[in-house]
């Protein structure tokens, strides 16, 4: 189980970071390629897109292929798309950044699988936390790493160069794959067992009201992750010209402030699955968002305490996306339905993720000030709330 985990946290390393990395060098990209400024929106909007609109292919992917294998062509898609958007045009930007965003529409959906294939239930939410954290740390060090390696040898090579990752990770997975294998008695072994038929009608009777709870439990998570994702990407977008213009800080000290959302979801993942531990999974959800929700209304009430609010909510973001994603060993019996319940809820959820920066940002023109981009980003985090909590209440009732 150990290694499983380790494996899940380097892959994660290369899940988020491929997205981050042009964001610290975008003039540089721009002067040099003439990308315009809704071109280079698209480097990171195009893979968020993908992620909503890929779920077919990942599920496809997971169902001809063992886990391992979906690992490996999720490592090696961003392996050769970041390479291909380093190479020159912005043609090939964009080209690069498609690869990349379906490659990794792959490793979105297959963890969830894994986790629930070889991690015992009870330690679901650590993995889960060990994911979440590991994305965060790795979008925090290509945040504050690409810059410097673009000065000293140029931003293809700065983006290029997180490739090393990309690469140790692959020999990692094909380790474990090999591992696996060796360790098989069957070649034709599937990860699943046959399922168990029913032997009396109370007992079909009982598998009936369980599909049928897993089932409402999948839409309350849809419900919850459209609001976490609609939540993060618009604060992660418009945070540090926000607190640039209601704090009075220069865009350097507002994005050094606004890195502290990014810092702090590290606490969240990682917090959720300990405190689970002690009290079950209701008390994290509620104190998560709680969080949430603190954050558009302390920014409302209170702006110029923007570094305690950047901090909770930057814990919560962390926090919300364990809460949920730790449900899915709890909800699914077999690959095939963590895949399909884990397709589901991200593919909802990133269609929000894709529509709540660009509302955010139509609002705040509209209206001249924040407001407005606030009261959308409370209602995401209520909307998170409902789901979440409503979710978790589901499954405790068994």
């Amino acid at each position: 189980m150990l290694w499983v985990i380790a494996g899940i946290a380097i892959l994660a390393l290369s899940l988020r970071a491929p997205i981050i990395s042009p964001t610290a060098v975008m003039a540089d990209i721009q002067s040099d390629t003439g990308l315009s400024a809704a071109g280079a929106g698209l480097l990171t909007g195009l893979p968020v897109l993908l992620f909503a609109i890929a779920t077919p292919l990942a599920t496809g992917t997971i169902r001809s292929f063992c886990a391992e294998a979906t690992v490996i062509l999720c490592l090696v898609g961003v392996l050769v798309g970041t390479i291909i958007r380093s190479l020159g045009s912005a043609p090939l930007l964009l080209a690069g950044t498609v690869l990349i965003g379906a490659a990794i529409t792959l490793g979105n959906i297959v963890v969830p699988v894994i986790i629930r294939r070889d991690v015992p239930w009870r330690r679901a939410p650590v993995a889960t936390g060990v994911y979440s954290a590991a994305m965060n740390v790795g979008s925090m060090v290509t945040l504050l790493g690409t810059a410097p390696l673009a000065a000293a040898f140029g931003w293809r090579i700065a983006i290029a160069g997180w490739t090393v990752v990309t690469a140790l990770g692959l020999v990692f997975w094909l380790l474990l794959l090999r591992m696996r294998r060796a360790g098989a008695t069957s070649a034709e072994l599937p990860d699943d067992p046959a399922p168990k038929r029913p032997t009396t009608e109370a007992d079909a009777a009982m598998l009936v009201a369980a599909r049928s709870r897993n089932r409402k439990v999948t839409a309350l998570l849809v419900f919850g992750f459209c609001g976490q994702s609609a939540a993060y990407y618009a604060t992660t977008t418009w945070l540090p010209l926000l607190l640039a213009e209601t704090a009075g800080l220069s865009l350097a000290s507002s994005a050094a402030s606004a890195s502290l959302f990014q810092i702090a979801a590290v606490v969240g993942a990682l917090g959720v699955p300990l405190l689970a531990a002690r009290t079950g999974p209701w008390v994290p959800a509620l104190v998560v968002a709680i969080c949430w929700i603190a954050l558009p209304l302390g920014l409302l009430a209170a702006p110029e305490a923007y570094i305690a609010f950047s901090v909770i909510g930057g814990v919560a973001q962390g926090g919300g996306f364990t809460a949920i994603f730790s449900l899915i060993p709890r909800i699914t019996s077999t690959n095939a339905q963590a895949a399909s319940a884990s397709a589901r809820i991200q593919g909802g959820g990133y269609v929000a993720a894709t529509i709540a920066p660009p509302l955010a940002g139509w609002l705040n023109t509209t209206t001249g000030g924040w407001d407005a981009p606030l009261a959308l980003v409370l209602a995401a985090t209520l909307v998170f709330a409902i789901g979440t909590l409503s979710a978790v209440r589901l499954v405790a009732r068994g």
